[in-house]
């Protein structure tokens, strides 16, 4: 039987809920599986009220049963579980491949504690194999990307079925290809400077623990 490493990972953080927590959920297909398990513990008596990065995951948490609360009503969060696509050894995050990382960097920027799950492949020496997500707004896009590429990012329009790919708020995501990440709150700054960027993928000294699902089917956790 195949070992889901994302479903473990999942499962193993969605314990550090407590009863009344205010809680963050992510988007992707490791956040789904933690999205399943707070449902089963709703069911079970869990009390807790949830916001969520993405019109995906608040859909899929409504349909399970989850109660959830205006961020407009809230002023912090409790816990935030989300994945990633890339995990160095301090905890700097690549985030951003299912095209939330804005919504996901605010839920986590608000939240005491940032708790990340991801299956064993995700951890690495360094960020960069994973194309950096940079969330622009399409006036002047041509611009935005012409400085995106003059800092060494080789950006692609993202699209989706043939379609150019739009964000819950209305943008567009350019995939850079940086190569190594040496200095990953450096390059977030530089990126953040350029008019038209919104955000980018890169979470930088948020991460309160990373949960690894491994092959074998045990976990671990990876702290500060």
């Amino acid at each position: 039987m195949e070992v889901n490493m994302k479903r473990i990972a999942a499962e193993r953080a969605v314990e550090w809920i407590e009863d009344g927590m205010t809680v963050g959920l992510g988007t992707g297909s490791t956040a789904y599986w933690a999205i399943l398990r707070i449902a089963e513990r709703v069911k079970e008596g869990l009390n807790i009220r949830a916001a969520a990065s993405s019109i995906r995951s608040e859909e899929l948490a409504k349909e399970h049963g989850i109660p959830f609360v205006s961020l407009d009503e809230i002023d912090r969060i409790d816990l935030t579980i989300d994945g990633a696509d890339e995990v160095d050894p301090d905890l700097n995050l690549t985030k951003g491949g299912g095209g939330a990382l804005l919504r996901e960097k605010v839920l986590a920027a608000a939240s005491d504690k940032f708790v990340v799950i991801v299956d064993e492949s995700k951890v690495v020496s360094s960020l960069g194999a994973f194309p950096l997500p940079v969330e622009i707004v399409p006036f002047g896009s041509r611009l935005t990307l012409n400085a995106l590429a003059a800092l060494g990012g080789q950006p692609t329009v993202r699209e989706k079925d043939g379609q150019r790919f739009v964000s819950d708020n209305g943008n567009w995501i350019a995939d850079c290809r940086f190569g190594r990440i040496a200095n990953p709150a450096q390059l977030s700054a530089e990126l953040n400077r350029i008019p038209g960027v919104v955000d980018n993928g890169l979470f930088t000294g948020m991460t309160t623990a990373v949960v690894v699902g491994k092959l074998d089917g045990s976990t671990s956790v990876l702290r500060p």
